[in-house]
C-alpha cells in the first residue's frame, strides 16, 4: 500500500496562546488520579466511543494501528472478568511476586481484590494485534507494544478530559480476557481500564510525582 502525500493541516499559534494551552493542559493532567473506587452511575456509550476515537488517533508502526478496544457493559461479562482477574491476582500476590514488589504495592494500598471491575459501568480492554490475518496468511505488525502504549496513554487523557476516572489494570497473565471476550488468536490483551465516575467517598494514595529535574535532562 502506498499513501499519496497531502498538505499538513497545522495551526500556527501565537506563542502566548501556546504557553496558555500548555499550562491549561498540565493543570488538568495534574488532577488526574488512578482510583479503585467507582460509582455505578451510568456513562453514555457515546463518551466511551469518543475516548476510543481519541486513542485511535495515536501514531503507530507503519500505520498498522494494531489496537482493538473492547468495551464491556454486560454485568455477566464484568462478573466473569472480575472472577478470573482476582484468581490470577491472588495467585500472583501469594506465589508469583517478589517480597520487594509486594512491599512496593502495599505502600499504595493495593491487593488482589478487584471489586471495581463489577461496580464500574464500563470495562474497556485494549488488545494488541500481534499480526494481521489474511485467511491463513500472517502479516507482520510493527512496534505493536509501543503503538498500543501510546494509544492507551491517549485513552487515559481523553477519559480524564471528559470528566471520568479510570485505572490501568494488567492482571498477569491476561489470557482469560481473550477467551471471555471472544477475541481471535492474533490478538493479545494489553491493558484493562475500568471507566466511570469515582465514588462519592473515593480515595487515592497520597503520592507525589518526581520533580522535573529528575525526569528532564537538558544537553
Amino acid at each position: 500500500m502506498s499513501y499519496e502525500p497531502i498538505p499538513l493541516e497545522f495551526d500556527l499559534l501565537p506563542e502566548l496562546e501556546m504557553h496558555a494551552r500548555a499550562a491549561s493542559f498540565l493543570s488538568a493532567l495534574k488532577k488526574r488520579r488512578s482510583t479503585r473506587f467507582y460509582s455505578n452511575k451510568p456513562v453514555s456509550r457515546d463518551l466511551i466511543e469518543a475516548a476510543v476515537r481519541s486513542a485511535a488517533t495515536a501514531p503507530s508502526g507503519a500505520n498498522k494501528q494494531p489496537w482493538r478496544f473492547v468495551a464491556v457493559s454486560s454485568a455477566a461479562l464484568k462478573h466473569r472478568i472480575r472472577v478470573e482477574a482476582e484468581k490470577e491476582e491472588r495467585e500472583s500476590y501469594e506465589s508469583r511476586m517478589s517480597d520487594e514488589w509486594i512491599s512496593a504495592l502495599k505502600a499504595l494500598g493495593t491487593d488482589w481484590h478487584k471489586e471495581f471491575l463489577e461496580t464500574v459501568p464500563w470495562i474497556v480492554v485494549c488488545f494488541a494485534e500481534v499480526y494481521e490475518l489474511d485467511g491463513d496468511l500472517k502479516i507482520k505488525n510493527y512496534y505493536v507494544q509501543e503503538s498500543c502504549g501510546i494509544a492507551c496513554g491517549l485513552f487515559i487523557a481523553a477519559v480524564h478530559n471528559m470528566g471520568l476516572a479510570t485505572l490501568t489494570h494488567t492482571p498477569s497473565p491476561m489470557g482469560f480476557l481473550g477467551e471471555i471476550l471472544g477475541r481471535p488468536k492474533n490478538e493479545r490483551p494489553f491493558m484493562l481500564f475500568p471507566v466511570g465516575y469515582p465514588a462519592d467517598d473515593a480515595t487515592v494514595p497520597s503520592i507525589t510525582k518526581k520533580p522535573i529535574q529528575e525526569v528532564l535532562i537538558w544537553k
